[in-house]
């Protein structure tokens, strides 16, 4: 009897430090694609998540299931950030759009995709994430156009670019000062996603046409929309 519990509390404790493991090597991962990109050093990366490289390993068996780990992390997180702020779409599409680059701003660090420096994939899971990103975000423009609450040229493409730019790293300051400006920024674009503002916009590209540059350098060029 004593020497089984001590099995099965054992195996619990493993899954535990597996996990653990796990988080500790994406999130080294993340920080280390966006200072140097996707050819650091995998042992580099293992130094920083506090593991040997074969623990590496054996969570991931090489660098591109990796760098599309990270990339479906951060898609999954933007998508989730954007179908939370679709829920207000109908009553306040102004806060909906609030919301989803508010909540990315308050999350950048988790992110590392492709148009804040992250690595390129041509995974079609992360794919896929941008696909549903883009559809839960037409989803709220289409409410605000509807109510007339935001102007009727913004699409998509502008707002995932928009928060990528806010998001993008600034590698010379420190956090704070960062994030006061990411929140002035924010408070910038918001205002200027009301209908009354006049200037106008250049043709937008197409989701089509920006998340074509985001595979990877041997995957699929025609992705749909």
């Amino acid at each position: 009897m004593t020497g089984s519990t001590p099995g099965r509390h054992g195996t619990q404790r493993l899954r535990a430090d597996a996990a653990r493991n796990r988080d500790q090597i994406l999130a080294a991962a993340r920080t280390a694609f966006r200072e140097s990109g996707t050819a650091v050093p995998l042992d580099e990366i293992a130094r920083r998540a506090g593991v040997n490289i074969a623990t590496l390993y054996r969570r991931f068996p090489d660098r591109d299931a990796l760098i599309s780990q990270v990339a479906v992390d951060g898609f999954t997180l933007v998508l989730d950030t954007a179908r939370a702020a679709a829920k207000t779409a109908q009553t306040d599409p102004l806060t909906a759009v609030e919301n989803f680059l508010q909540g990315l701003v308050d999350n950048r660090e988790l992110l590392a995709l492709p148009l804040i420096g992250g690595p390129r994939t041509n995974d079609p899971h992360a794919l896929e994430l941008q696909r549903e990103i883009a559809v839960a975000l037409e989803e709220i423009l289409t409410a605000g156009r509807a109510r007339k609450a935001l102007r009727p040229d913004i699409t998509a493409v502008d707002l995932i670019t928009t928060v990528a730019l806010i998001c993008r790293p600034l590698p010379h300051l420190p956090p704070q000062q960062a994030t006061t400006l990411a929140t002035r920024h924010l408070g910038v674009v918001l205002d200027g996603l009301r209908p009354e503002c006049t200037r106008t916009l250049p043709p937008a590209p197409t989701h089509q046409e920006v998340t074509a540059h985001l595979v990877a350098a041997d995957g699929p060029t025609d992705v749909p929309e």
